[in-house]
């Protein structure tokens, strides 16, 4: 089985971390290789000093899409949780990685402030953070991503069904038998991969 590297993005707290390791672990299930670049775990380790300048987001974005290009050219499904706000970065990672599906994360600000238990949100709006993602930092939104996740309306399950089929049309994983998938969510799947190219 050829690796590839199935990169989410999203703001911080929409779902992108709990997405990543459900999906994670269907994969090993299914006996593949798997790896998990969480982008707050990466950002103690590999990108430990970096600030949150475009340009230090940018170096950690490139980081994490090095670590993921290596281990997807040698048979790992590498999975990427970072926000990763910058449009451009996200295509260079595309273009250098090759087997590359992007799944973007999106959730209304006010859901996220819900789910925010840290309290991060409210504290950059009154100002008492700077350069958070969101709120006086930008954030680009995909707008080709492979696979697209309302976080506020599906379940987790629903979106990890959603991100599973959507590897099996495109042949990036074997499609495990007796899988159950309504036909409108197939259809939905299909007609975005059409729409990109894909099938």
């Amino acid at each position: 089985m050829k690796g590839f590297t199935l990169w989410f993005t999203g703001l911080p707290s929409s779902g992108k971390s709990t997405l990543a390791r459900k999906v994670e672990e269907i994969l090993l299930e299914r006996g593949m290789n798997v790896e998990v670049l969480d982008g707050d775990e990466v950002r103690e380790t590999l990108s430990k000093g970096l600030g949150f300048s475009k340009e230090d987001r940018d170096t950690n974005i490139r980081r994490i899409g090095f670590v993921a290009k290596v281990l997807s050219r040698n048979g790992v499904v590498a999975i990427t949780a970072a926000i990763s706000p910058y449009k451009d970065v996200r295509d260079e990672m595309r273009r250098a990685i090759g087997r590359f599906v992007e799944v973007y994360v999106q959730c209304p600000i006010d859901v996220l402030k819900e789910r925010d238990v840290k309290g991060l949100y409210k504290k950059a709006l009154a100002g008492e953070i700077k350069h958070f993602t969101g709120v006086d930092d930008p954030y680009e939104a995909p707008t080709r991503a492979e696979i697209v996740i309302d976080s506020d309306q599906e379940t987790v399950d629903a979106s990890v069904a959603k991100i599973i089929r959507t590897l099996e049309l495109m042949e990036f994983i074997p499609r495990e038998v007796g899988a159950d998938y309504s036909e409108q969510d197939e259809e939905t799947i299909k007609s975005r991969l059409k729409d990109l190219g894909y099938i």
